[in-house]
């Protein structure tokens, strides 16, 4: 008797469970996406900090002679930038970046997923703030950057390690407060390090 009670219990508590497992499921997703939303995304770490930047080779942007890759990012302290004509908070930062290049920045443009004549005329109307420019069409190098979206900046240093990650577009404070302050202590930096080489040392062998 016990025993077919049992048995007649289980299809039911089968049920239940069938029932109720995707409501579960549905609260932790929203949850999930709950806790997202709550975050600012330029506060979200990047894995790349402190880390070589990727190995990629981009041709430039239509109409730019100087085309984007690793063995640029090398040498000087210098920002990249990822851009595209279609970007609205692109266009909302662009005369920031055009301040940086009027401060003397280094600034090397990423142009994500973008139309090449939408790019030189977005250029050429608004002002081009950039060194060097890199066409990255299928964004490939954007995802191997880590980029969640545009606009998006990086400071790097003169060996090709990336310094700093700002999601968003870039404010007078964040220009004012982090990234030009940040920028004068490295080449503060590396300048200190330069004077610091003894006499007939090469600065590669320093650097080591």
């Amino acid at each position: 008797m016990n025993s077919d009670l049992t048995a007649g219990a289980r299809p039911g508590r089968a049920r239940r469970m069938i029932y109720w497992a995707p409501v579960a499921a549905a609260i932790a997703i929203g949850t999930l996406f709950a806790w997202g939303f709550t975050r600012d995304p330029r506060t979200l770490p990047s894995a790349l900090i402190h880390k070589p930047v990727p190995s990629f080779d981009l041709p430039p942007v239509k109409g730019r002679t100087l085309s984007l890759s690793t063995r640029n990012l090398r040498g000087e302290v210098s920002l990249v930038n990822v851009f595209a004509s279609w970007c609205v908070e692109c266009r909302i930062e662009h005369p920031l970046v055009m301040q940086l290049k009027a401060r003397g920045v280094t600034v090397h443009g990423l142009n994500y997923k973008d139309r090449p004549d939408d790019a030189a005329r977005w250029l050429d109307k608004l002002g081009d703030p950039y060194v060097r420019t890199g066409d990255d069409a299928k964004g490939r190098v954007a995802i191997d950057w880590g980029v969640y979206g545009v606009p998006e900046t990086f400071v790097v240093t003169r060996d090709g390690l990336i310094a700093y990650k700002h999601v968003g577009p870039l404010s007078q404070e964040v220009l004012d407060k982090t990234i030009i302050p940040l920028v004068a202590q490295l080449k503060a930096a590396r300048a200190r390090t330069s004077s610091a080489t003894p006499i007939g040392a090469s600065p590669a062998a320093n650097q080591n």
